[in-house]
């Protein structure tokens, strides 16, 4: 016992090590950037990022599990400079200036400056203006992931109640396109006039980056069950679990899956760097907080995850993602007309989360009692 103790200590320190780290680093630089306010900020930013977090991790986690320990390593490394250079520093930067019509030097010189974002023409104020259309394309990504799983018929279901009745509606041929599209024609009908068009363009690039980066991915796993079709860019690398084997994705599959991932992962952070301005319109408190402190924990939270079996442990959790992640979108194309608060965002989905943890532990004493397997079963 005193082992298996000391092996989980090791497993989680080499896991989240870094993570408090680099969350110390980013506190004093933010402590040498700006004084004990900016400490104080970049700590509650990089709370906030976590606390909106736990869904993406888990979602992250599925998928970081089907690639090889390359792709995971780019995952870590590259995936993490996209996270904080590009999500929470050009991805402002680059709204800001399309918006206002300025380059990305005037953007940058504008973003540095002390203002109210309240005030018309300052970086946090002109981010605002933009957020209908932010919302709407993050809004669309996210629930064509939602609908696409909720479609699909399992073996497994957590609310069945609901979750069959929707695996019905998954046998229409488009079905996830179809409820899409009504929904970002019901989003554009009942924003302002002023945003109607803008929300239709942002959700129909949403939509179509969706279904491209997906539809790409099917070049190479074309029945999505791990059978990858290209022989020439893919070596099937099999890994002993349980009874059966998990095949992990290398070469252009891999790339695809890198691809897919990262733009859940910034789909994910637009509430995040919106959010973020409602606390300070500092870019480098902003990038300390969400981008070092937060990302990277989201990142380590992912591979421990993966590390550690707890998606097939707990076979709800997979659910509760999604839950969290059509919660996380319905608010999204929400606030494009409505102010809500970013506590709430963060905590419906560690409430989907919660509670799917709790109905796969009740689930795995109910089948340990009954003598019944809890762990899906991996077949060739």
């Amino acid at each position: 016992m005193q082992e298996l103790k000391e092996l989980q200590g090791r497993v989680f320190f080499k896991t989240f090590g870094w993570s408090f780290a680099i969350t110390a680093a980013a506190l004093v630089t933010a402590f040498f950037y700006g004084g004990i306010e900016a400490l104080i900020l970049c700590a509650i930013l990089g709370v906030l990022e976590i606390s909106l977090s736990f869904d993406n991790a888990v979602v992250n986690a599925r998928i970081l599990e089907k690639m090889s320990p390359f792709w995971q390593k780019m995952f870590l490394t590259v995936g993490i400079l996209i996270a904080v250079v590009g999500m929470r520093i050009v991805f402002p930067l680059v709204i800001v200036g399309v918006t206002a019509s300025m380059n990305p030097i005037e953007a940058l010189r504008l973003a540095l400056e002390k203002g109210d974002p309240e005030q018309p023409g300052t970086y946090g104020y002109l981010l605002h203006e933009a957020h209908p259309q932010i919302a709407a394309f993050g809004g669309m990504f996210l629930l064509m992931i939602f609908l696409d799983f909720m479609f699909e018929d399992r073996d497994i279901r957590w609310l069945r109640w609901i979750e069959a009745p929707l695996a019905k509606i998954g046998k229409l041929n488009g079905a996830s396109l179809i409820a899409g599209l009504a929904v970002l024609l019901a989003a554009a009908s009942l924003a302002d006039a002023e945003h109607t068009t803008d929300i239709f363009v942002a959700g129909s690039a949403g939509l179509i980056t969706y279904l491209l980066v997906t539809g790409l991915g099917g070049l190479f796993d074309v029945d999505g069950d791990g059978d990858f079709d290209d022989e020439d860019a893919i070596k099937r690398v099999e890994k002993k679990s349980g009874n059966g084997e998990l095949v992990k994705a290398t070469g252009k599959a891999a790339f695809m899956l890198f691809l897919y991932l990262e733009m859940i992962d910034a789909s994910f952070s637009f509430d995040g760097v919106i959010g973020a301005f409602a606390i300070t319109s500092d870019p480098i408190i902003i990038a300390l907080g969400l981008g070092l402190i937060g990302a990277i924990f989201v990142r380590s939270l992912t591979v421990f995850l993966v590390r550690q079996g707890t998606l097939d442990e707990f076979v709800y959790l997979d659910h509760g993602a999604h839950w969290a992640i059509g919660a996380l979108a319905a608010i999204l194309l929400l606030t494009i007309e409505l102010e809500i608060n970013e506590i709430i965002t963060g905590l419906i989905g560690v409430v989907f989360i919660l509670a799917s943890l709790i109905s796969s532990i009740v689930r795995n004493r109910r089948s340990a009692s009954s003598g019944t397997p809890t762990k899906p079963v991996y077949s060739n």
